[in-house]
């Protein structure tokens, strides 16, 4: 039997041919950054009133006063969804009263909003929010547009590996690639919410998975030593690489329209990476194309100068198969060790789900300009994904990640006690709680993949990971919760991500533990104290090389 690794050990790691599938790939995930959040432009929700008509016959000063007042933030605006019975203050200003000396406004009959709204448009020249009317009555669509979104990043996920399983790596990634950034290119052309809707789904199932089919591929290409750098300062930094890209263009941009059109233009770019990117020598063999996989890695040893066998791949001589006991997803929750583990994961998956990704959508919301916010929320995560790479390197798994997560909520629930005056001191906070929560996010992978038995490993990680979704799915009514008042997402999300960061202690911890291979020897890891270790339990073993990263 051979080994793939031992095989082609003869290229190297890091040669001309590792070094373009590297950042070949990187750059494949670059528009998946603006496309998960655009959401944030798309459907921005600019300060409004109800619009009185030009043709009202109303004097300048019931014109002026022909909103109701409102308490926000501690101030009063006018109102967003009511003023005064347009009739009545037409009648008033006919016989020339004065509106507070004349009439008691207070007293007034109120209206909804029956000749349309009127758009503040200093931020945004029009977004989906304005172009239909979302808001009032209506408002609880901008959250669920969000959530249908991510509704397609979730089924994505599901379907994403057995494509690539079925059809090939390759093949999938473009195929994914071209369904992001075509059914994007028709969201353009929608003529209401419900047909943008529809297809921003479609959308988030081409972009979720896009992203997982391009790690799949560079994993199975890259040598052991190169993945986890892939995986983290490649694959995650594109993604915030194309994250900080996105208020770059919706700062020039404001129409929504063209900002959709603007978005597709890099994902038209990828497309020529197709004569760049092979297929994967692994996915080849497994289906036993023997000879395409050997002209692969024939090229790769001639753009690394290195000399190649003459046969790489003997067909007679197959490749070490995996073996592997059938397991079914009620594994998880065997015993009742196992099954406790399980369930903290989901809800340590879900919730730091939820805090990324809802102070991710909640950049326009901050005080000052929503884009150099937005920039700076993108920012953010690339000294994050660092130094969760760094600490995953030398620390205890459990206390790295119960840290970040004491660290984020600790400074979101800090919010509600500065002034309102202090805008830039709760932009710094809101920041900062998004640094921990992103290195927590980061390295919840490495430590579900540690915790878990060969056995169901590869389970356990799709099926915390499948938690993730839910939370994203829920964020955005974090997000909407701010309409009514501006610090409750922040004790929410706050007080949440303490209490994950208070059961991540009870967790058993994994760092320089040998991996588990059977369910049994995980019914042995001792839960609230580390007991007695043994001499085997105590030799270090290499990191598993798995994805790193907020998705």
């Amino acid at each position: 039997m051979q080994d793939y690794d031992e095989v082609t050990a003869f290229l190297g790691e890091w040669g001309l041919f590792q070094r373009l599938i590297f950042f070949l790939l990187s750059a494949s995930i670059i528009p998946n950054g603006f496309n998960g959040m655009s959401v944030v432009f798309l459907a921005g929700t600019p300060e409004h009133h109800c619009r009185v008509p030009d043709t009202a016959n109303l004097s300048s000063v019931w014109r002026n006063h022909s909103l109701p007042l409102q308490l926000q933030d501690g101030r009063e605006v006018p109102h967003r969804c009511r003023r005064y019975r347009l009739a009545t203050i037409v009648n008033f200003s006919a016989l020339g009263l004065e509106p507070g000396r004349d009439v008691d406004l207070e007293q007034l009959e109120q209206e909804g909003c029956l000749d349309g709204w009127e758009f503040n448009q200093d931020i945004y020249l029009s977004t989906i929010v304005t172009e239909w009317s979302l808001v009032c009555e209506d408002d609880w669509k901008t959250p669920l547009t969000t959530s249908l979104f991510f509704v397609g990043v979730l089924l994505g996920s599901f379907v994403s590996g057995q494509l690539s399983d079925r059809f090939g790596r390759k093949t999938i990634l473009f195929a994914t690639m071209a369904v992001q950034t075509g059914f994007s290119f028709l969201q353009i052309f929608s003529i209401n919410w419900e047909m943008f809707t529809m297809l921003f789904v479609i959308v988030g199932m081409g972009q979720i998975s896009n992203y997982v089919v391009a790690f799949i591929l560079g994993t199975e290409i890259l040598g052991k030593s190169v993945r986890i750098i892939f995986s983290t300062l490649g694959v995650c930094t594109c993604f915030a690489v194309g994250y900080m890209l996105l208020p770059l263009f919706a700062y020039f941009i404001r129409d929504w329209r063209m900002l959709l059109l603007a978005l597709t233009v890099p994902g038209v770019l990828c497309f020529p990476l197709w004569w760049f990117i092979p297929e994967s020598p692994r996915w080849l063999i497994s289906q036993r194309r023997f000879r395409e996989a050997e002209d692969i890695i024939q090229k790769a040893a001639k753009m690394n100068n290195v000399a190649a066998p003459v046969v790489v791949f003997d067909p007679v001589e197959e490749l070490s198969p995996v073996k592997q006991q059938k397991v079914f997803i009620l594994d998880l929750f065997r015993t009742r060790n196992i099954g406790t583990i399980t369930i903290m994961f989901l809800l340590l998956w879900m919730l730091t789900s939820v805090g990324y990704f809802a102070l991710s959508l909640n950049t326009p919301n901050l005080h000052g300009d929503a884009y150099l916010n937005c920039f700076f929320s993108a920012l953010i995560e690339v000294p994050a994904y660092i130094t969760a790479w760094l600490l995953l390197r030398t620390l205890p798994r459990r206390y790295i990640i119960s840290g970040v997560l004491f660290l984020g909520g600790g400074v979101l629930l800090l919010i509600q006690l500065v002034p309102a005056d202090y805008n830039f001191l709760s932009i710094g906070l809101a920041m900062l709680g998004k640094f921990g929560i992103t290195s927590a996010f980061s390295m919840l992978y490495v430590f579900t993949a540690e915790l878990y038995p060969t056995l169901v490993r590869n389970m356990a990680v799709g099926v915390t990971s499948m938690a993730s979704r839910v939370g994203s799915i829920i964020a955005p009514y974090f997000v909407y919760l701010g309409a009514y008042n501006r610090v409750l997402p922040y004790i929410l999300m706050g007080s949440l991500t303490v209490l994950i960061g208070i059961i991540t202690l009870l967790f058993p911890e994994s760092f320089g533990m040998t991996l588990p291979e059977t369910l049994e020897q995980m019914q042995k890891m001792k839960w609230f104290r580390y007991g007695k270790k043994t001499k085997d339990s105590m030799e270090k073993e290499e990191n598993p090389k798995v994805l790193i990263t907020s998705f």
